[in-house]
């Protein structure tokens, strides 16, 4: 008697992806994974100007400190903007997962535009200081201000320049799955910055102020 011979069951196995012999990581998830590294060697970064300016911000050189400088009411405008603008944009990725195109313009206008506010809220900030003799020259201390703050601004600009970019893409080339990721990237960067303003306005202002 021949023994029966058991063929392997391949049903199936294309819909298997990232789990063992299956086959590799869905795309979304390796440039998911990708850019959570880049994020994480941008935080290393900040890292470094947050202790700059935690070792510096005593040294005024008899200049004027954060309680003489900081206006709370505006920078506390320039918070609730930024971190409304995460919400929004976090809704605009949503409306992205189930292709609703005219709420993701919707509210990616509106992330726009709070982080457009939040934006020259700062500029008119540095603005002041500059007038009142208070530059980044005048003291370590305010070198280490403008140069942390001032970096997270540039990457606020930064990313009011992408979401144009990524606006201009949806409405040309639709929700496609490759759109949809580039989307997904710049919520986490959207987020993680708002992470970082929660540091800046912790250790900058309120403490500068005490």
């Amino acid at each position: 008697m021949s023994a029966a011979v058991q063929q392997p069951d391949f049903r199936g196995e294309g819909d298997v992806t990232g789990r063992g012999t299956g086959g590799p990581a869905p795309l979304r998830i390796t440039v998911s994974y990708g850019f959570w590294i880049f994020l994480l060697s941008d935080i290393i970064m900040f890292s470094a100007f947050f202790a700059a300016h935690a070792v510096l911000r005593g040294n005024t050189n008899g200049g004027p400190a954060g309680r003489d400088l900081f206006d709370m009411r505006v920078v506390a405008i320039e918070t609730a903007c930024l971190l409304f603008s995460s919400y929004t944009a976090g809704l605009a990725s949503l409306a992205t997962e189930t292709r609703r195109v005219p709420v993701f313009f919707l509210m990616s206008a509106a992330t726009f535009v709070l982080g457009a506010v939040f934006l020259s809220l700062e500029m008119q900030e540095f603005s002041h200081l500059v007038e009142m003799g208070a530059g980044p020259g005048r003291s370590a201390f305010l070198s280490s201000f403008f140069a942390l703050v001032g970096l997270h601004g540039v990457h606020v600009a930064a990313g009011l320049l992408w979401l144009v970019y990524l606006l201009a893409q949806v409405a040309v080339k639709g929700p496609q799955d490759w759109v949809l990721r580039r989307v997904s990237c710049f919520g986490l960067f959207w987020h993680a910055l708002d992470i970082v303003w929660v540091g800046v306005f912790t250790l900058v202002y309120l403490l500068g102020m005490g």
